[in-house]
């Protein structure tokens, strides 16, 4: 297979990964599916990463990510 068709398989693969992260969240529910919404819930999300509260953002999304993942696994 040719370089740039494995490059563009990964990288479907990895937008295929995200969006089943903002389905995983709930937020394709929650917002009935609206793509301006969950878009612009993106976009607050990445104003406060650019913002001074980056790193305690950073720390308590990733350790609220981590436990729902750990939470799953024991589910399963």
């Amino acid at each position: 297979m040719r370089d740039w068709a494995v490059a563009r398989r990964e990288r479907t693969r990895h937008l295929i990964e995200l969006g089943g992260l903002a389905v995983k969240a709930g937020l394709v529910d929650l917002t009935h599916d609206d793509r301006a919404a969950i878009y612009g819930a993106f976009l607050t999300v990445a104003d406060r990463l650019r913002g001074e509260e980056r790193a305690n953002a950073l720390a308590l999304w990733k350790r609220k990510g981590k436990r729902a993942f750990e939470a799953e696994q024991g589910d399963g």
